[in-house]
């Protein structure tokens, strides 16, 4: 059996009342919350297994970031 492994890029967002919100830019939709990174982290993967469950159901392709570049850029105003 092969074992598909799979890459994701997540963001975490403060709010302002507290916690996170949290994003996965290759799964639309799939946005979470946590109280502080490290459950935001956790809520997060549990997000993207429960996502890729339901494509899986729908026959539906799996995206991943693996192949995704990302940067920053800062500029001072």
């Amino acid at each position: 059996m092969n074992v598909q492994v799979l890459t994701y890029r997540i963001i975490s967002s403060p709010e302002p009342e507290g916690g996170f919100t949290v994003t996965v830019p290759a799964l639309p939709g799939c946005i979470t919350y946590g109280n502080d990174l490290d459950q935001v982290t956790f809520m997060a993967r549990e997000a993207i297994e429960g996502y890729i469950e339901v494509l899986k159901e729908m026959n539906e392709p799996i995206p991943d970031d693996s192949k995704t570049l990302e940067y920053s850029i800062t500029l001072a105003s």
